[in-house]
């Protein structure tokens, strides 16, 4: 495509060119690539333009004029004018794809992969961008972040109409919309799950990071889902008006959840006089199936469908995911990584426990720090045990995070706290002392397949190996 199709009213002398591709890395760019230089928090892509062009750049897109000998559109945000072009130079696919489109602090990968179950037993062949994985033509590759650049995203989409994919679900995280990554999609549904405190140390306070998180619904101008249990949640719902409202706690919810009946195996409840079965206990899940179910419905899926589908849903790995490995007490893995998350794995495990809740869990370094405190209160009132570790520590002393965390454990809490630096000692010190009737929640990395420590070094870990270790060695 010319570089004139790409950026409507380049002007002529700013010069032409055949663009095949587009890069953010001059590492990455290919002979024909329109070299894009974002200005990062660490490094200043119009540094690396001329490695680009040496590399075979025929283009810039630049904030300032650099006089490397290549056409230059210089404006005044590249991030902003990045998706438009990278959905010009695809084919804008996301006009031919139903986009579903969920954002929130917790519960994004559970609803997404949820409601692309629905639709794939409604006949809708779907693809998947998301925390765990990504799905293109039933083809599935694990992602490295939540929402890619936007000149992926495009790319992906290209892939998945090229596949046969009818629709999408992907997840959008705040990083993506504040740093304008899912620009220029054409949304079909928009849906908040949640929010609650995660990622202050990039928005800087909890209304900053709503903000962002509503500027996705508030800009698609399409119909949205809201949990409006959520007190943000019910924010945004009022400044909306295309939206279908799901809650428990919400009388009312346009979609309310009632008659719930949780176990080990998954939550049953009714809605709108409808039956359905979610194969995930805790209310935070039935929760996430009522925006599944929503976001279905809205995309034309019978109830019959729904209700027959729901309980065969394919759910995500990492999430309240049992480990069994013939032992006589319960072993959980969750995700669980904020103080509102943690909370809810807690209290649906306190549910399924007859005995003693045991908790391992820590918290991520190089990150919102505010956290910590607030993780080691929740998890000491909750718990009976607690096993505070490392999780990612990434640049940060571990044990410096561990205190912090400690910092927060209530006096009141009864819980007995203890500490283990090493995740897998940790783990197994949970095993080491569970009964019979006693459930060990591992919560924090769940999916996750690697350690991230100093360096930038990811050593191998996977939290339900290393619980299926421990619980193996302890057998008879």
């Amino acid at each position: 495509m010319r570089l004139r199709e790409l950026f409507d009213g380049l002007h002529s002398g700013q010069g032409d060119a055949e663009v095949s591709s587009m890069a953010l890395d001059d590492r990455l760019v290919l002979p024909g690539a329109l070299f894009c230089c974002v200005e990062g928090f660490e490094r200043d892509g119009h540094d690396f333009a001329p490695s680009a062009v040496e590399r075979g750049a025929v283009a810039l897109l630049t904030e300032r004029e650099l006089g490397l000998g290549v056409p230059e559109v210089v404006v005044d945000d590249v991030r902003a004018a990045i998706a438009p072009a990278a959905a010009k130079l695809n084919g804008n696919p996301t006009q031919a794809l139903k986009m579903v489109g969920i954002t929130g602090t917790n519960g994004k990968t559970t609803t997404a992969f949820l409601t692309r179950a629905l639709l794939e037993a409604s006949g809708q062949q779907t693809g998947l961008l998301g925390t765990v994985e990504q799905i293109i033509g039933g083809a599935r590759e694990a992602t490295a972040r939540t929402t890619p650049e936007a000149i992926e995203l495009q790319r992906c989409f290209a892939q998945m109409l090229a596949a046969g994919d009818e629709a999408c679900v992907i997840e959008v995280s705040s990083h993506a919309i504040a740093l304008r990554r899912s620009d220029a999609i054409d949304w079909d549904v928009t849906v908040f799950t949640n929010l609650s405190r995660e990622h202050l140390d990039f928005h800087g306070t909890i209304e900053e990071y709503f903000a962002i998180k509503a500027r996705l619904l508030v800009e698609a101008e399409v119909p949205s889902v809201i949990n409006i249990d959520d007190e943000y949640g019910r924010r945004l719902a009022a400044e909306l008006t295309d939206v279908t409202t799901v809650g428990i706690a919400s009388s009312d919810a346009d979609l309310r959840a009632e008659a719930i009946s949780t176990d080990a195996a998954g939550s049953s409840f009714t809605a709108g006089g409808i039956e359905f079965r979610v194969p995930l206990p805790g209310d935070f899940n039935v929760l996430n199936a009522l925006c599944a179910i929503a976001t279905a419905r809205l995309l034309g899926v019978d109830d019959s469908v729904i209700a027959a589908a729901l309980p065969h849903a394919e759910v995500a790995p990492g999430r309240f995911q049992p480990v069994d490995a013939g032992q006589r007490f319960a072993a959980i893995v969750d995700y669980a990584h904020t103080p509102d998350s943690l909370e809810n794995a807690l209290r649906t495990a306190r549910a399924l426990t007859p005995g003693r809740l045991i908790v391992v869990f820590g918290a991520g370094g190089d990150r919102d720090s505010g956290k910590r405190a607030e993780m080691g209160r929740v998890a000491s009132e909750l718990a009976d045990v607690v096993v505070v570790t490392s999780d990612n520590p990434r640049s940060e002393e571990p044990g410096a995070i561990v205190e912090a965390i400690i910092a927060g454990v209530a006096d009141t809490g009864g819980a007995t706290v203890e500490v283990v630096i090493d995740r897998s000692e940790a783990i197994a010190a949970a095993v080491a002392q569970a009964g019979d009737d006693d459930v060990v929640l591992v919560a924090g990395k769940g999916h996750e397949q690697g350690q991230e420590i100093a360096g930038g070094v990811v050593l191998e870990f996977d939290d339900s190996n290393v619980l299926r270790s421990a619980i193996e060695r302890r057998l008879p």
